[in-house]
């Protein structure tokens, strides 16, 4: 059956089931304008066309300078790299020591090169991408587009409190009349599901308004791709475009509506990126995240979208897509093979972005537009917990890169997602192999004289004056992004005031650089981690994120991060024991490893608000000012399934956004649902029901009609 049978069927079976509902219950969902979503074939496609109207001039001059000047910098790099290693010729360990530089710092040169690029383009001003002017008065609307929220297991407060803010900030432009607001949920926690249908009827009883919706899918198939490409299929007919946010993410309302307005005024635009600044820095760790991402992020996003041009990226939220555009060209295929790297596509962004555009759609970033924000884990631990999910759908990518007719700057996308991850434990094997050469040359007696006649002797071939040149360079190659981050900000006032002054701004920079060097060695370890672990054949799962609270019981933070404290001290004696030199070359490692403990302790803390200062932490915008009020007022209620069930209206609302089951095929049983059945035909009160149904069983219940009508019930007295 077609998404738009599919889609009258499920529409008749709800008119059908709220017939008898009270009329003073909102209505969840609007009535379905279903369209096709087609699965795209991998390698079914030719040639990409090209949207040329939108190309900058030069694009193709742009991106030679970004390659030619990495191939450069690598080729000089290597070249030292090689006078340090040998004189005559190499072994078969510094070979490859050689080999891993070459890759590695070709990596760090891409950076410098785009950080280079940003610099210049800060210093020139704002950007003018599709003619998106923050200084400009906003844009009218004609066109319908919908405000997408997709959630799994999120604190429902936190979220709609979020959600307000936007949906007010929207309103204050006078351009509400033109969107919808959805919140998709993905949840799996009955709890936190019956919260949010509770949530939500507070917020429309709250704001009065016809224009908000909930949905919440009885089978998550396919994360959060499944969750979008849901809501296309029934509802995107109606609407021009879809701006998609996290559940962590917060919009103002001249934002969304400048988004939507590029998205009507430049018909062969598919998607509109954001730069998300982080904001809500709580702990040391979040708020190095922040200071961070908000000094240097802009820069180096101008950078990149100098030459990225009409071949952009997707990041998956906080962007504006063309529902027509996405609906056709973007339906995501089931990789084959097992998990890890088979079945369903994990990092969908990246690849949904690469169909577009390899369908003829230009794909865009608009990284000075204002006013759009997100939150980040709050500890190391969480940090690494979501870093390895991301690591296996960008891993998963080698399946994709392949697939015929992409853009080659979308093939690059996909290998910078996946270079990401690689290079850590390149990272780390270049290490084991440096220390293995240190051991090499102390233990091993050297040959002089080969056993073929020679006149001449052969002596040791590594220069450490020259080595010193070579580390000293790469270093301050890695750094120099943030500081000519720095020295943009410190130029431009409202900058350098919103940083809290030139002074503290510099001392943050500093410290910033000294805590990421320090926690950069447990990265390291926990990203080789990841790739071991994803080559191994080990799914991640789709687990819930902490957001406000990274801290860990000691018997916890011995376990995580002992092993890590104990092999950065076995290090550390161990090249002591071999030379002061190797030693001290090793501290950079040494150090962040043998205080991996007490760092992730530590930075998993409030505290030290003295430093690291964003502009959006000083004086937060007014939406983030909204949202945090509304969060510290929405509490999520105590066990909310046994409120919902003694009180009769949510009992009705929630009845009201079920949807009746379909027919099944013969021998298809929900087995979950029947046990939780049985179970409640045996149980004589609604205490033994919760106390007795396990978690899957509730949710079976809950998503039933007629279960749920049973486990009402047992309420009544």
């Amino acid at each position: 059956m077609d998404a738009v049978a599919h889609s009258r069927a499920r529409a008749e079976r709800r008119q059908a089931a709220q017939r008898d509902l009270p009329a003073f219950l909102p209505a969840f969902l609007p009535p379905e304008a279903p369209i096709d979503m087609p699965g795209q074939p991998l390698h079914g496609a030719g040639r990409p066309p090209s949207p040329d109207s939108l190309r900058p001039r030069g694009l193709a001059w742009r991106r030679a300078f970004v390659v030619l000047a990495t191939i450069a910098m690598t080729a000089f790099a290597a070249e030292q790299m090689y006078l340090v290693l040998s004189v005559s010729s190499l072994t078969l360990l510094e070979t490859a020591i050689l080999v891993l530089f070459v890759i590695l710092f070709a990596w760090i040169a891409f950076s410098f090169a785009n950080a280079a690029i940003g610099f210049v383009l800060t210093l020139s001003g704002h950007d003018r991408t599709l003619g998106i002017d923050p200084e400009a008065p906003l844009p009218d609307l004609h066109n319908r587009h919908a405000l997408l929220v997709p959630t799994y297991n999120e604190e429902p407060g936190r979220l709609f409190a979020r959600l307000q803010a936007t949906y007010e900030s929207v309103a204050d432009t006078g351009r509400l009349d033109h969107f919808d607001v959805f919140v998709l949920s993905d949840t799996t926690d009955p709890e936190t599901w019956l919260n949010e249908e509770k949530q939500y009827l507070a917020l429309v009883a709250r704001t009065g308004s016809k224009r908000l919706f909930y949905r919440h899918r009885r089978n998550n198939v396919a994360r959060k791709a499944g969750n979008i490409s849901d809501w296309v299929t029934r509802f995107g007919g109606h609407y021009d475009s879809m701006i998609i946010l996290d559940a962590d993410s917060l919009m103002t309302g001249d934002a969304v509506v400048r988004m939507a307005a590029a998205i009507e005024q430049h018909p062969d635009v598919a998607l509109v990126q954001t730069l998300p600044i982080i904001v809500n820095g709580g702990t040391i760790f979040a708020r190095l995240q922040q200071f961070a991402g908000r000094l240097y992020g802009p820069m180096l996003a101008r950078g990149i979208a100098w030459w990225f041009g009409t071949e952009s990226n997707y990041w998956g939220h906080n962007a504006a897509i063309r529902v027509k555009a996405f609906a056709a060209h973007a339906g995501l295929p089931e990789l084959s093979g097992r998990k890890p790297f088979g079945g369903h596509i994990l990092s969908h962004d990246f690849v949904e972005a690469a169909l577009m555009r390899r369908a003829g759609w230009a794909v865009m970033m608009a990284p000075s537009l204002r006013g759009s924000y997100e939150e980040t884990p709050p500890s190391i631990t969480e940090f690494a917990a979501r870093d390895r999910r991301w690591c296996q759908g960008n891993l998963q990518h080698l399946k994709v890169l392949p697939a015929r007719g992409l853009h080659f700057i979308s093939r690059l996308h996909f290998l910078i997602g996946i270079g990401a991850y690689i290079t850590a434990p390149l990272w780390f094997i270049f290490l084991i192999i440096g220390i293995l050469i240190s051991l090499q040359a102390h233990f091993i007696r050297p040959e002089y004289f080969s056993k073929g006649f020679t006149l001449f002797p052969l002596w040791p071939a590594e220069d450490p004056i020259r080595a010193a040149y070579v580390f000293g360079a790469t270093m301050a190659m890695l750094i120099s992004p943030k500081l000519l981050a720095l020295v943009a900000a410190l130029l431009k006032d409202g900058e350098r005031r919103g940083f809290g002054g030139g002074l503290r701004m510099i001392a943050s920079t500093v410290v910033e650089i000294l805590l990421s060097a320090l926690i950069a060695p447990s990265m390291m370890v926990f990203q080789s981690q990841a790739v071991a672990s994803v080559l191994l054949g080990h799914d991640s799962g789709w687990n819930v994120q902490r957001r406000d609270d990274g801290s860990l019981p000691l018997s916890e933070l011995m376990r995580r991060y002992g092993p890590l404290t104990l092999v950065g001290l076995i290090l550390a004696a161990a090249a002591y024991a071999v030379s002061f030199s190797l030693f001290l070359w090793m501290t950079p490692v040494t150090i962040g490893l043998s205080l991996a403990m007490p760092l992730a302790a530590l930075t998993a803390k409030r505290g030290f608000n003295v430093l690291l200062v964003a502009p959006e932490g000083r004086i937060p915008p007014a939406v983030l000012t909204r949202a945090n009020e509304l969060g510290n007022d929405l509490v999520t209620a105590d066990k909310p399934l046994e409120r919902a069930l003694h009180d009769a209206d949510l009992t009705q609302a929630h009845l009201s956004q079920l949807e009746p089951a379909a027919g099944h095929a013969p021998g298809d049983i929900d087995t979950v649902l029947v046990i939780a059945r049985a179970r409640l035909a045996e149980l004589g009160s609604l205490d033994q029901a919760l106390t007795k149904l396990s978690a899957p069983e509730k949710r079976a219940v809950l998503s039933d009609p007629e279960a749920f009508r049973e486990l009402a019930a047992l309420a009544r007295p």
